[in-house]
């Protein structure tokens, strides 16, 4: 029996000596053909019992049991379909995933397509390629195909079960007053800034003085807004939905308030003075809901002007006697929302279900 084990990128040799230790009479390649993040392994053991003793091995983010090793052609690839359909049920759904090292006259979409295609009519189960019940794995390392079939996903990236935070974050804008100072400290901030606005993907970043700001100071922190949203974009790039960069505009503070073509808008102050979030939460989500855009001040090594106070509709307090480094700021006030709507969100879904469902017997 064969093992395919995943590790981080220069992980392997220690998960290789690891299982050196654990099951002494087996065959272990570290990094079979030089490819990084993999150990292979062959056992007499018991499959159950070597399976067990390599899950052991923290350093090992996956282990997979190969079910088949065919050449390294498509043709021998697609011929094993029959037994692998053999494992699938009419009513589950499952997906094909192929890695390929090396060079070969196909690609890892021709296996997928064509490969999935002869299960789904060999079985009638249904494709799905973002949960699915079983993953066929094909393994790709030279002139050899090894091919696994393992569960679904334990932890899910994406499924209908989880809430899409986008949905909140997309009505955002925020309104942060810039850092200043010598400019390499402007530029250090902005980038943090750029980057945390861009991973939550907000509607508007709005970079607000609220006095007379020197121009060169502002200006390094535009620049490392910038850098710093390009940045997160391009790790952004390989997401399953397209991803625009957020718009950045610069605008005095008290204008922000002022601005009354903003309809349905919901403003929140994040501040020590404020009320906990615990006393507000219910009511918050409520209105964050029905709000049009959600609008968010974050001050910048000082506080929010309390005059803008009298204009918020909350000013929140998210945790009492800890004032927030200016590049956690973001991270955690949108973190904090999110928490709230989200708890919020599911409560009215049960509501809803409760309400709606079939009638107690």
């Amino acid at each position: 029996m064969k093992f395919i084990l995943k590790t981080p990128n220069r992980m392997e040799g220690v998960a290789g000596n690891y299982v050196k230790e654990l099951l002494p009479d087996s065959k272990v390649w570290i990094a079979p053909m030089g490819y990084s993040g993999l150990v292979l392994v062959e056992t007499k053991d018991n499959d159950e019992t070597a399976e067990k003793k390599l899950l052991q091995i923290p350093e090992a983010e996956r282990v997979i049991k190969v079910l088949y090793e065919v050449p390294a052609k498509l043709e021998e690839i697609l011929s094993t379909a029959e037994k692998i359909a053999r494992h699938i049920s009419e009513n589950e759904t499952f997906a094909v995933k192929t890695k390929r090292r090396g060079k070969h006259d196909f690609s890892s979409v021709d296996i997928n397509v064509q490969l999935g295609a002869r299960i789904r009519e060999l079985t009638n189960a249904e494709v799905n390629l973002n949960s699915p019940d079983r993953i066929v794995y094909v393994d790709i390392l030279g002139d050899t195909a090894y091919i696994s079939l393992i569960q679904g996903e334990k932890w899910k990236k994406y499924s209908s079960d989880k809430l899409n935070s986008r949905e909140l974050f997309k009505k955002v804008i925020l309104v942060q007053m810039p850092y200043w100072g010598s400019h390499k400290t402007c530029r250090s901030f902005g980038e943090k800034i750029g980057r945390a606005a861009q991973a939550f993907e907000v509607k508007e970043l709005i970079i607000a003085p609220k006095e007379k700001i020197d121009a060169y100071q502002l200006m390094e922190f535009i620049r490392g807004v910038k850098t710093g949203q390009n940045s997160r974009y391009e790790v952004q790039k390989a997401y399953p939905w397209d991803v625009e960069k957020v718009p950045v505009s610069v605008w005095d503070m008290y204008q922000v308030v002022r601005d009354k073509r903003r309809k349905n808008r919901l403003i929140i102050v994040t501040d020590p003075k404020g009320q906990m979030l615990s006393d507000v939460q219910e009511k918050l989500a409520k209105d964050m809901y029905y709000s049009k855009e959600i609008i968010v001040f974050m001050g910048s090594r000082e506080g929010i002007p309390r005059g803008i106070f009298r204009f918020a509709d909350y000013v929140i307090d998210l945790t009492p006697y800890i004032t927030f480094a200016t590049e956690h700021a973001i991270p955690a006030a949108l973190v904090a929302l999110w928490e709230v709507y989200e708890e919020w969100k599911r409560h009215q879904t049960l509501r809803s279900s409760s309400f709606f469902g079939d009638p107690p017997k």
